[in-house]
């Protein structure tokens, strides 16, 4: 395994990193026994991050990952969120301080620890920019004071309010997902520049683009346009005819960025992690990359609106348009 250090955390985090969403049936329902045999397969490999929420699953992931752990808490880092709960836009989301002190208790008791390494303010374009800055964070870092957390950070799919708001503020870390990797690398006109200035640990996910770059192609629910999802398509296929996974490929591509510490991958399975660990330190075949760039080229970095209006990027499109 390869580590990187997360920003001025000083961690030593290795640069893949297991996203634990799976574990609550997102994408499919899964056998707990065979998502704990992951767990313990990606510590066993050398993975020491793991990411997870109260949102994925509606806290099954959580716990799940809590009894996962058991007796190996300390072999590693762990990452949850606050602020999303569910979907629905009126009601999924709270980022109020009383809402994010029980739930961070909440989440230490599913999890089954006393403290977590980073908590993070989950998908915040959700929210209210000056609620976010004046009470959010704030509570946060006043729970970090009391050792329940080590780091705060912020997470979400715009760039833009990313960057403002780590650009005006004391944040540990940043999660941005769909924003890099094969069909769009638009995080790295942004938010790169800022993360790097300020030494803040830069975490990247979603590197098959919500699905778009596997063989299996995007989901029905995916907010991207039939431009982008054919693309998508078409470069899963000419993986095919030069015998490379589109996965892989689209793995070893973000495993060169030279500042992100660690890529977010969700897994479930031991074959999950087997795969991707195969990866790690595999530089991608050049000819093959450049082919797929140019397939790419007419749909990259075509980002789509997410949140609330106030919040979206410049340029953002409509959703499936």
């Amino acid at each position: 395994m390869e580590y990187k250090i997360l920003g001025k955390t000083g961690l030593k985090v290795s640069i893949i990193s297991f996203g634990a969403s799976p574990l609550g049936n997102e994408f499919e329902s899964i056998d707990s026994s065979e998502g704990d045999r992951a767990v313990h397969c990606a510590i066993d490999h050398g993975i020491n991050y793991f990411d997870v929420s109260p949102y994925y699953g509606r806290t099954l992931a959580e716990t799940r990952l809590g009894v996962a752990l058991a007796g190996k808490r300390n072999d590693i880092y762990l990452a949850t969120k606050v602020g999303r709960y569910d979907s629905d836009l009126e009601t999924g989301f709270d980022f109020s301080a009383e809402r994010v002190r029980a739930s961070i208790d909440e989440s230490l008791q599913r999890l089954q620890t006393d403290y977590l390494d980073v908590i993070q303010i989950h998908d915040l374009e959700f929210g209210d920019k000056e609620q976010i800055v004046n009470e959010t964070l704030p509570e946060l870092k006043r729970i970090r004071e009391s050792g329940k957390v080590r780091f705060v950070g912020i997470t979400g799919y715009p760039v833009h309010i990313l960057r403002d708001i780590a650009s005006e503020n004391e944040v540990d870390t940043i999660l941005s997902y769909c924003r890099y990797n094969l069909m769009d690398t638009s995080m790295d006109d942004v938010l790169t520049p800022v993360a790097k200035e300020k030494q803040i640990g830069l975490i990247n996910a979603s590197i098959l683009h919500m699905r778009i770059l596997t063989d299996r192609g995007a989901p029905d629910w995916h907010p991207a346009p039939e431009k982008v999802k054919k693309a998508g398509e078409q470069v899963a296929a000419l993986c095919a005819e030069r015998g490379v996974d589109v996965a892989s490929l689209a793995l070893q591509y973000v495993l060169q960025h030279e500042y992100v510490a660690t890529t977010l991958i969700g897994m479930s399975k031991v074959r999950h992690v087997e795969a991707n660990l195969k990866d790690v330190g595999i530089v991608p075949d050049a000819e093959l990359l450049a082919d797929v760039k140019a397939l790419i080229a007419p749909v990259a970095n075509v980002y789509w609106k997410s949140g609330r209006p106030e919040n979206d990027d410049p340029g953002a499109i409509d959703q499936k348009v």
